[in-house]
């Protein structure tokens, strides 16, 4: 099977990049930030609802290609602030508590944009 790149309806137009990639069973996520599917920013200043945005952009992406959160088997979480840990583990723990997939947190110095907390990656598996 030929490898896909999508953008799903309900996601913001990226630039440059394509949310998924699907190669076999394999699904790759493109970093999620706190974008809403009108392009705005949600939560600017709020780890929270950032978090929360990033993984329901998370399902969204998934669900476009037949997957769900379960299926993530790897993800990679850039913040800025060690103080969010807490924010993202919170949503980590409600979105992705069964079974909960292998991760890496990274603390970096930037994002793509000042308003942007975090972003989180995932790898998903549905073979």
């Amino acid at each position: 099977m030929p490898k896909q790149h999508l953008n799903p309806s309900g996601m913001h137009t990226p630039t440059g990049y394509s949310h998924i990639v699907k190669a076999g069973d394999t699904i790759y996520v493109a970093g999620q930030v706190a974008v809403a599917p009108d392009g705005s920013v949600v939560g600017e200043g709020n780890a929270a609802a950032q978090a929360e945005q990033i993984y329901q952009n998370l399902q969204n992406a998934l669900a476009s290609v037949g997957a769900k959160l379960s299926d993530i088997v790897k993800t990679t979480t850039y913040i800025l602030n060690p103080d969010d840990v807490g924010a993202v583990r919170e949503s980590r723990l409600k979105y992705l508590n069964d079974n909960p997939p292998t991760s890496t947190l990274l603390i970096i110095s930037r994002l793509a944009r000042p308003e942007f907390l975090m972003e989180v990656e995932a790898i998903a598996y549905v073979g």
